[in-house]
């Protein structure tokens, strides 16, 4: 069949779980609704205590508001929609808006990898340099680093948006997945330009992914490398609990997406409903988390937190012992 280089469709249908029966569509709504809720309210909590605490004004903290940032982009541009599609059976979303939330669904998930190097960076810094660290890692050089990470993402992935949008599309309109997103928009498209898209788009993602994880690898095995070397015990045990908080968030962001890719390399391929949870979980997990990462497993969030929870109890010992 010869395509002609017109789209003819109009919206998308975006299916959600396939074969999901309608008895558990409420359920699956309402459990949606909570992660949605703990990735707004937990990392906004988080962001909110290292604004208004000025012991937390560091380099490494403005990394984590900019990930907690990153993680309620990502919710809010994903979830709301997805919601909607279960608890009011509303399916549809017009050409614009799939190709919006495809943008900004690439977009967030590379600014997220950009601020995990940003954090290893820090960390080798840190303990390779320590007379420079102060010098290299300031507020404003880390503020400035991840403003550019947003602007330089942005306009590198309106590229392959834009690159999508030359593509036909003709025949179906059916998205088999919870939101929009690159592999599921282009599988729709025809004509003689799809094999090149799809490559760029590979080439992408590619890029996206590993370029930062190879460096995220080299500083976390540099710094576990001058761990080692360390004589001091105690100075070893307080360099790798100030990595641990780090680590576990790259490993939740990094680990499930390596192992979806590798097994789609080696050619096991997954059930179409076990491939959208585990995008799912992948993509939502580590934003509802991180959170509980950064008040309980980083030491300077987790003192604040304790004296100003020891504070209100004292207070209100003190009122009641007025009254």
């Amino acid at each position: 069949m010869k395509y002609t280089n017109i789209t003819t469709i109009k919206e998308f249908i975006i299916i959600g779980f396939p074969g999901l029966p309608p008895e558990y569509y409420g359920p699956v709504s309402v459990l949606l609704l909570l992660v949605f809720l703990a990735i707004v309210i937990g990392n906004g909590f988080t962001i909110a205590v290292i604004i208004f605490e000025r012991t937390l004004h560091k380099p490494i903290y403005v990394i984590f508001s900019n990930l907690a940032m990153t993680d309620i982009c990502f919710g809010v541009v994903t979830l709301p929609k997805i919601i909607a599609r279960y608890w009011w059976n509303d399916m549809i979303t017009s050409f614009g808006a799939c190709f919006t939330q495809m943008y900004f669904v690439h977009s967030l998930g590379a600014i997220q990898s950009l601020n995990l190097l940003m954090m290893a960076l820090d960390r080798f810094v840190a303990i390779w340099f320590p007379f420079k660290y102060p010098i290299l890692f300031t507020n404003k050089a880390v503020a400035i680093a991840c403003t550019m990470c947003w602007v330089l993402t942005f306009i590198r992935l309106l590229g392959i948006v834009l690159l999508a949008l030359t593509l036909p599309y003709c025949d179906q309109n059916i998205i088999m997945q919870c939101y929009c997103d690159l592999i599921s928009i282009t599988r729709l498209g025809c004509g003689d330009g799809l094999a090149y898209v799809n490559s760029v788009a590979l080439a992408n993602a590619m890029f996206t992914l590993l370029v930062p994880l190879t460096f995220i690898i080299l500083s976390y095995f540099s710094v576990i490398i001058a761990v080692l070397r360390m004589s001091q015990t105690e100075r070893r045990h307080k360099v790798l609990s100030t990595c641990a908080p780090q680590l576990f968030i790259t490993c939740l962001f990094y680990v499930p997406r390596c192992f979806v890719y590798l097994a789609t390399v080696l050619g096991f391929n997954f059930n179409l409903v076990i491939r959208i949870i585990i995008t799912m979980m992948y993509s939502l997990i580590p934003a509802a988390v991180n959170p509980i990462i950064y008040c309980f497993k980083t030491k300077d969030i987790k003192n604040v937190l304790m004296r100003r929870f020891k504070k209100g109890k004292v207070s209100t010992g003190l009122k009641t012992e007025c009254k």
